[in-house]
């Protein structure tokens, strides 16, 4: 959903692990230059988690259990790719999924340590809250 008179944009999104690695999942969209977590905008009456789960199979295939997902928080940050607007974003986790390929709009994948720097392709919502939310529940 998009607020156009507040300049913000509402998406879900969740952090993906690798099974194997503990690496943080993230995406570019097609058209795009910064990776992100995967996710989007709830459609009308969608819940956030409900937004998550659909987003994440629409995006990679891979169907999540909504019983499985935890919400990280909610986090505004400047917009990744729409200037002059701001992003909120409801933020869940979910246990390790395997992930193979990106469909719909993602046209790259990236895993990421999350305690490692990241450069300026990365959204600021990821840098600078979703990352320290993961380093700081993980204490």
């Amino acid at each position: 959903m998009i607020d156009h008179d507040n300049r913000i944009i509402h998406v879900s999104a969740v952090v993906l692990r690798h099974p194997e690695t503990g690496r943080v999942l993230s995406v570019r969209k097609r058209g795009t230059r910064m990776f992100m977590q995967p996710g989007g905008k709830p459609e009308p009456g969608e819940s956030a988690i409900d937004a998550a789960v659909r987003e994440i199979r629409e995006e990679l295939s891979v169907d999540l259990d909504r019983d499985r997902m935890s919400l990280l928080g909610t986090f505004e940050a400047p917009a990744a790719n729409e200037g002059g607007y701001r992003v909120r974003g409801t933020v869940f986790t979910h246990p390790p999924v395997e992930v193979d390929s990106p469909a719909a709009e993602i046209e790259e994948l990236r895993w990421v340590d999350a305690d490692s720097p990241l450069g300026d392709e990365f959204a600021p919502l990821m840098v600078d809250h979703i990352l320290p939310a993961l380093r700081a529940s993980s204490l």
